[in-house]
């Protein structure tokens, strides 16, 4: 949701993220424990050095977000982390920057992966476009393009797996986009390292799109992500650092 959303007049949308986003992580880094409440409006404007409407939104936000509930004559109060929206792309981004993802989150991840993308590779392989297998192709010769440098690695990689969910053409999953793109990120920091090894089966997802064949363009997207599975599960250094504790997020 757009942080600007719904913004009172006078509320300026630079300001509102810039709280949204130091508040947002200070409660997913644990500063701020589950249950807590919030300070009242006038510390929060001193802290953030921001006025009413600045507050006010950011807590709409913060509340759309999972991260906060807001009851009249009870205050703010911080919510706790399996209310999250998990597939909000700053939250998740917040839990990226703590420090880094546990494995359970990670496999959690991997499995909505799994529920979604080789429905969605089928999907594809019935209705997509010239183009749309144009533009399929051409991620995939990027990544093999790439494999040797993890940033380019990753951009090809998170093209390739959207550019599949485009070619379904069906609304509702082109909706999970955002979501999509968010889990991706969070799962090829960790996976970037087997890049290499699970190419083959990117390319087979996309020969059999290519081909309309909806039947194996789903069994070779889940045996794709079935690597990416694996190595997560045998993958040991996946542990969130200790983290700092403070009492509210400073804004950057």
């Amino acid at each position: 949701m757009s942080q600007a959303h719904g913004m009172r007049k006078g509320a300026k949308p630079g300001k509102i993220g810039a709280m949204v986003s130091a508040l947002g992580a200070a409660i997913v880094r644990g500063e701020i424990a589950p249950g807590a409440v919030l300070p009242p409006e006038h510390e929060l404007e001193a802290h953030y050095r921001v006025g009413r409407s600045v507050v006010r939104e950011a807590m709409k936000t913060l509340t759309a977000k999972g991260l906060v509930s807001v009851r009249p004559r009870h205050g703010t109060h911080v919510r706790p982390a399996q209310d999250w929206m998990l597939l909000d792309s700053d939250v998740l981004g917040w839990v990226r920057n703590s420090g880094g993802l546990d494995r359970s989150l990670l496999l959690a991840l991997e499995e909505t992966r799994a529920i979604i993308e080789p429905a969605a590779g089928a999907l594809a392989a019935q209705r997509a476009t010239p183009e749309d297998v144009w533009r399929i192709n051409a991620a995939l010769a990027a990544m093999d393009d790439g494999q040797f440098d993890p940033q380019a690695a990753i951009a090809a990689d998170k093209a390739f797996h959207l550019a599949i969910l485009e070619a379904t053409h069906n609304p509702v999953l082109r909706s999970f986009r955002g979501a999509i793109d968010a889990i991706l990120s969070a799962i090829f920091d960790i996976t970037v390292g087997v890049f290499t090894g699970n190419l083959p089966n990117h390319a087979a997802v996309a020969r059999a799109i290519e081909a309309r064949d909806a039947k194996q363009a789903r069994e070779a997207m889940e045996v794709l992500l079935g690597y990416t599975y694996g190595h997560l599960l045998s993958d040991g250094a996946i542990t969130p650092p200790d983290l700092k504790k403070s009492t509210l997020g400073e804004t950057p």
